[in-house]
């Protein structure tokens, strides 16, 4: 069973819930806000990851916790972290500078 697609790096590579352009990286989440603790979880659907976060949905809490743990994971500045839509959504697309981190991840992962 393969979790996760992956590519070498190339222009306009494309897996099952991300795609690579010009060095950076769209992420499609799927967030579950309150939960016990901030994890990637599986393929959610055909095009997104499940990630839990620990912070509740309110004010944006969730949304901080997201940037933090994607950031802390990835090597990524918090700063350098955006959403390109569904910043009020459970469905959300984010999108940060590709890096070497990124690529062990997906490497690590992509071999279920």
């Amino acid at each position: 069973m393969v979790f996760f697609q992956y590519q070498t790096r190339q222009e306009g590579t494309q897996g099952v819930f991300y795609t690579l352009e010009n060095e950076r990286v769209a992420l499609r989440i799927k967030a579950q806000p309150a939960a016990s603790k901030n994890e990637f979880c599986e393929v959610y659907g055909n095009d997104a990851i499940k990630i839990r976060i620990k912070a509740p949905a309110v004010e944006g809490a969730a949304n901080k916790e997201l940037v933090k743990f994607l950031s802390k994971t990835f090597k990524v500045p918090k700063s350098a972290i955006r959403f390109k839509s569904g910043e009020q959504s459970k469905i959300k697309v984010v999108e940060f500078p590709l890096t070497e981190k990124f690529e062990e991840w997906i490497e690590e992962h992509g071999k279920r």
